[in-house]
C-alpha cells in the first residue's frame, strides 16, 4: 500500500469518525439547550404519535377538569387517566386509518357533498348558515371536509368489516322481544293514593315516634277493614295541608325503588306497610291497575331487529379492534 492510499485509510478509519462524533454532540448539544417542542409517544406498526397530537386531543379536556375545582390529587388522578384514554383512542384512530389504506377504501368529493347537503337540510339552511357555525367552533369548511372524510372512511371500514357480516334472523328478533317483556311486554299502570305524614326536619325523635306511631294506628285501622278513601279523607280534613291523596298513575319503574319493591307483589285493594320515605312517613294503596296489551311482533320488528343490529355492530366492532391491537406492533413510551 503506498502513502496516499495509507493516508486515505486513515482519514476515513479514524479522522471521519471523529470529525462526525464531534459534529453529532455539537447538535445534541444544541438541541438539549432548546426547550423540546414535540416527540414521539407512540409508536403504531409503522406510525407514530406526537405529543403534539397527545396535546391537541387532550388540551379541551384537561382545562375543563382544571376549572372544575377538584382537589389535587383528585385532579392529578383524572387527567392522568383521561390521558391515557386519550393515548389508546389515539392508537385506535391509528389502527383504523392503517386498515382502511391496507383495504382501499376511499372516499369521493360527491360523498362529501352528498352529506354536507344532509346536513344543511337537517338544520342549516344555507351555505352561509354552515359557514357561520362551524366559525364559532373554530373550523374552517376545508377542515370541517377533512373531518367528514375521516368520518366517512371509518363508517364503510365498519361497514366493510362488521356490518356486512351480521346477519338477525326473525328467530333473534322473538327472542329479544320476549327477553325485553319491561319494553315489548303487557304494560301495567297502578293508580296510587297515600296517606302521607311529614316527619321533622330537625333530629326530633319524640316527635317523629308519635308520627310513626299515628301512621301504625292508620295500619291497623286499615288492617281491620276500614275503607282507605276514607281514612285518607277524615285524615286530610283534620290537617290544615292534608296528608295525602290521589296521586294517579304510575308504571314500577318510575317510583323510587323503595316504593316499587313495596308495591309489586300487591293487588287492587291493597296497601303497603308504613314506609319511611323522604317525603316522611307514607302508606300507599292501588286502587286499581290499568293494563296496556303487549304490542304485536310485526310492529315492534323493525325497531328490535335496529337495536340487534347496533348491539352486534358494537360488540364486533370492540372484538374487531382487540384482535387487531394482538396483531399490530404497539409501543407506548412515557
Amino acid at each position: 500500500m503506498n502513502i496516499i492510499n495509507i493516508l486515505k485509510h486513515f482519514m476515513f478509519c479514524v479522522i471521519y469518525p471523529i470529525l462526525f462524533c464531534m459534529f453529532g454532540f455539537s447538535i445534541i448539544a444544541k438541541a438539549e439547550d432548546r426547550e423540546v417542542v414535540d416527540r414521539i409517544i407512540a409508536v403504531v406498526n409503522d406510525d407514530i404519535i406526537t405529543l403534539t397530537e397527545l396535546n391537541q386531543s387532550f388540551k379541551p379536556y384537561a382545562e375543563r377538569i382544571r376549572t372544575n375545582g377538584y382537589p389535587p390529587d383528585k385532579e392529578r388522578e383524572m387527567l392522568f387517566k383521561v390521558r391515557e384514554d386519550i393515548i389508546n383512542q389515539l392508537i385506535d384512530k391509528k389502527l383504523s386509518d392503517q386498515e382502511i389504506k391496507r383495504s382501499e377504501i376511499t372516499i369521493s368529493a360527491k360523498e362529501i357533498d352528498n352529506t354536507i347537503e344532509r346536513i344543511k337540510e337537517s338544520g342549516f339552511h344555507t351555505e352561509e348558515d354552515l359557514k357561520e357555525a362551524l366559525a364559532k367552533e373554530g373550523l374552517t369548511m376545508e377542515e370541517y371536509r377533512e373531518q367528514l372524510e375521516e368520518q366517512l372512511l371509518r363508517t364503510k371500514l365498519v361497514n366493510y368489516e362488521i356490518k356486512s357480516r351480521i346477519v338477525i334472523t326473525k328467530e333473534d328478533i322473538r327472542s329479544y322481544c320476549e327477553s325485553h317483556p319491561d319494553k315489548y311486554g303487557e304494560k301495567k299502570k297502578y293508580r296510587l293514593l297515600n296517606i302521607n305524614m311529614k316527619a321533622p326536619l330537625l333530629d326530633n325523635e319524640a316527635e317523629k315516634l308519635e308520627i310513626k306511631n299515628r301512621m301504625q294506628t292508620i295500619l291497623e285501622k286499615l288492617k281491620e277493614g276500614y275503607p282507605f278513601e276514607t281514612i285518607l279523607r277524615n285524615c286530610s280534613e283534620l290537617s290544615s295541608s292534608g296528608c295525602g291523596g290521589d296521586l294517579g298513575l304510575f308504571s314500577l319503574d318510575e317510583l323510587s325503588p323503595q316504593i316499587k319493591e313495596a308495591l309489586k307483589m300487591l293487588k287492587p285493594g291493597e296497601f303497603t306497610s308504613v314506609l319511611d320515605t323522604d317525603q316522611g312517613y307514607q302508606i300507599f294503596y292501588i286502587s286499581e291497575i290499568v293494563s296496556t296489551p303487549a304490542r304485536p311482533l310485526d310492529e315492534v320488528s323493525s325497531e328490535i331487529e335496529e337495536k340487534i343490529f347496533q348491539e352486534q355492530v358494537d360488540k364486533k366492532f370492540d372484538a374487531w379492534l382487540t384482535d387487531l391491537r394482538k396483531r399490530s406492533h404497539i409501543k407506548i413510551i412515557k
